[in-house]
């Protein structure tokens, strides 16, 4: 399950990259165009570059809030099975120790 985690971040980087590469390749491009200013661009890109961390941080803190539920919420579910199962086990056990005790013949 984390290893999807992991992979679904790494996309969502991946993506984030490729888009920074898009914005600034039509930055330049109007640029040359003559659209905007080469300081416009550059005030533009910060922009998105700042809000696009900004995201990025605000959905990485949510994600790993959710993991961290998941885990702890697998982690209480598992534990308590574990116990239950232990309770059987050492019931079993004391049954089994009963039954081959030999009897006292009166």
């Amino acid at each position: 399950m984390i290893d999807t985690f992991k992979k679904a971040l790494l996309a969502g980087l991946g993506a984030a990259v490729v888009t920074k590469e898009k914005v600034q390749a039509r930055l330049e491009e109007f640029v040359r165009d003559g659209k905007i200013s080469a300081a416009d661009a550059r005030a533009m890109a910060e922009k998105i570059a700042a809000e696009g961390k900004r995201e990025f941080e605000e959905v990485s803190a949510k994600v790993g809030d959710k993991v961290r539920d998941l885990l702890a919420y697998s982690d209480s579910t598992y534990l308590s099975r574990i116990e239950a199962l232990e309770l059987r086990v050492s019931a079993l056990e004391g049954k089994s120790a009963k039954a081959a005790k030999p009897r006292a013949k009166a």
